[in-house]
C-alpha cells in the first residue's frame, strides 16, 4: 500500500495541504531561484565581479592557506553565488520531485556521497588539466601561441 508523502518544505517551515499544492510550491521556489540566477547573469553587478580577498603572500602558512582557500574564497563572488544556487536547485529537485526525502537514510547517503565524490573528482581533473594547458600556452618555449 502506498504511503503519504511529507507535505512540507524547508524542514517543515512551509506546509501544504496536498501533493499538488506542494509541487506548485516547490516549482515556484525553483522558479524564483532560477529568476535570480538569470537576472544576475544578465546584469552582472560590478560588486560581484571582483574577488573580495586577495591571496596571502609569503611563507609556508600563506601557501597552505592559499591552497585551502583558493577554490572558494578567491573566486569571483558571482561564480560562487551561481554554484550555491545551482546546488540549492539540485537539492530541492532531488529531495522533493524525486521523493528522496521518503527513502531510507542509507539510500540517501549513497546517492549524495556518490555525487559529492564525482564533483570533487571533476574539480580535481579540471584543475590539473587547466594547469597543464596554462603551462603549454605560457611556457617560454611553448610551441602553441595565442592567436585568439
Amino acid at each position: 500500500m502506498a504511503h503519504e508523502h511529507k507535505l512540507e518544505i524547508f524542514r517543515g517551515l512551509v506546509k501544504f495541504k496536498s501533493n499538488k499544492s506542494k509541487i506548485w510550491g516547490v516549482l515556484i521556489f525553483l522558479s524564483i531561484v532560477t529568476a535570480i540566477e538569470v537576472v544576475l547573469g544578465i546584469y552582472k553587478p560590478e560588486i560581484f565581479m571582483h574577488t573580495w580577498i586577495s591571496p596571502f603572500e609569503g611563507g609556508f602558512f600563506a601557501t597552505i592557506g592559499n591552497i585551502i582557500l583558493s577554490p572558494f574564497v578567491y573566486m569571483k563572488p558571482l561564480n560562487l553565488i551561481f554554484i550555491v544556487l545551482t546546488i540549492v536547485k539540485a537539492y530541492y529537485i532531488a529531495w522533493d520531485f524525486m521523493h528522496l526525502r521518503d527513502e531510507t537514510g542509507s539510500f540517501r547517503k549513497m546517492i549524495v556521497w556518490t555525487g559529492v565524490f564525482l564533483i570533487c573528482y571533476i574539480i580535481f581533473i579540471l584543475l590539473q588539466e587547466g594547469g597543464y594547458v596554462f603551462g603549454v600556452y605560457n611556457a617560454e618555449d611553448a610551441l602553441i601561441k595565442r592567436d585568439f
